[in-house]
């Protein structure tokens, strides 16, 4: 079975993944506008009424902005936590199913493995997607790595990884000292040197793709977070790619 994924957009004004497995298609979080998204989506040749449901791991705007338009629209069903459907500004959805983020639970051909992530949200989640053997894991939002996180990412085969910003670009920035703290604390973003660390700590010989997302676009750059990450790792540059904001990526296979 085929397991394939595409970022739609990610960065810290947007974020949403195409995940394949099989004849199942997934997104996961709906951080654009719905019009965004289905042109997005055509570049790579679906449309969203070919979902068969919609992953959402927390309630910030980044994540949901264009959730309920879009899932109206096409009809689509949504799963996400108790705590973050409590959040939602636009409840209306036209079909939720709630999730245990230490449950796995199947849709269609697609095994999904939430997780919990220390976030200031409500009650966040991550996710891993597979066919049963082959797994790509999103980790974003985190302010750090908790034992249990590293121990569901262990093994992974493909992972998007928050490389949110470089501690010297957000210290020396202009955001406020309330805002800076937020970003750094353990219920904020990973930094590069953490996602470095955690790639680092994660690496094997089956980890076949490693993508970098949610990049802050005033406290870290492409070039930054590749050279951070990649420097930390036993393969070349060209292995690591980062995801573009505003720009849908090529389709990934998972082999």
């Amino acid at each position: 079975m085929s397991v394939q994924f595409a970022s739609l957009g990610s960065g810290s004004s947007g974020n949403s993944t195409l995940v394949r497995v099989g004849d199942t298609l997934l997104l996961v979080d709906v951080g654009f506008s719905a019009k965004a998204i289905t042109q997005r989506m055509a570049t790579l040749d679906v449309n969203p009424s070919d979902l068969h449901g919609i992953l959402i791991s927390h309630e910030h705007s980044d994540h949901v902005k264009g959730l309920s338009v879009l899932a109206r629209k096409h009809d689509i069903p949504v799963w996400l936590t108790h705590g973050t459907f409590k959040k939602l500004k636009d409840k209306n959805l036209p079909s939720v199913e709630f999730l245990h983020p230490h449950g796995s639970f199947c849709i269609g051909d697609a095994k999904i493995t939430p997780f919990p992530v220390p976030h200031d949200a409500a009650e966040p989640c991550q996710y891993i997607v597979g066919d049963g053997s082959r797994r790509l894991a999103i980790a974003t939002d985190m302010g750090f790595v908790t034992e249990y996180v590293y121990e569901q990412l262990t093994g992974v085969d493909a992972l998007l990884l928050e490389a949110n910003y470089d501690g010297q670009m957000l210290s020396n920035g202009s955001y406020p000292w309330a805002l800076r703290k937020r970003i750094d604390g353990n219920y904020g973003h990973l930094s590069n040197d953490q996602s470095a660390a955690l790639a680092a700590a994660l690496e094997h010989a089956g980890l076949q793709k490693l993508c970098l997302g949610h990049l802050s676009e005033n406290n870290n750059t492409p070039d930054t977070a590749l050279d951070s990450v990649a420097n930390r790792l036993r393969r070349a540059d060209e292995d690591v790619h980062v995801l573009q904001r505003y720009n849908s990526s090529p389709w990934y296979a998972v082999a």
